[in-house]
């Protein structure tokens, strides 16, 4: 049981810290963002490299703070539903989420595998004028993000047995 909380306690704090870090990526996108607006609108000379930077940015934050959204129970819920049902049958239906959630990003991860390894293998570019290799980035990025979030989920299983019994345990 001391391992198993243990794994929960550093799961949950490096979630937390890895979604916070990813704020950072955000203000990036905001400063890149105002100099390609600066570049385009004042000196008419666009740039190249912007728009696929913003979006790598952006895929990377939404990749890296899903364990974080998922600990903090911050994803979407379906509410009606929550106060519809007794507190006890809620938290049935919040272990099935858990469960389905788990099974499907699992097979996420195992169908990325391939993918990743080619594109790593010949280094996927984008194409475009930029080209960067951001395909392979993403992919790679998507692969241990899957894994990370996985293993968040499976944390939070864990706290959900802890806590079974617990009245003060949240509904959300």
């Amino acid at each position: 049981m001391r391992i198993i909380r243990l794994y929960k306690q550093n799961m949950d704090a490096f979630s937390v810290l890895l979604g916070r870090s990813c704020t950072v990526f955000y203000y990036a996108c905001i400063v890149i963002s105002a100099i390609e607006v600066f570049r385009r609108y004042v000196l008419n000379r666009p740039s190249d490299w912007a728009f696929e930077t913003v979006m790598v940015l952006c895929a990377t934050a939404w990749i890296l703070s899903a364990g974080f959204v998922t600990q903090q129970r911050r994803h979407i819920a379906i509410t009606v539903l929550q106060m519809a049902v007794k507190k006890r049958t809620w938290r049935v239906f919040e272990l099935v989420q858990m469960g389905i959630s788990l099974c499907a990003i699992s097979v996420l991860a195992i169908a990325m595998f391939e993918p990743v390894v080619d594109a790593v293998r010949i280094m996927e570019r984008s194409g475009s004028a930029f080209n960067p290799a951001s395909p392979t980035y993403i992919k790679s990025l998507l692969f241990v993000g899957s894994i990370l979030y996985a293993m968040q989920i499976l944390a939070n299983i864990m706290g959900w047995f802890m806590h079974k019994n617990d009245k003060n345990t949240p509904n959300t």
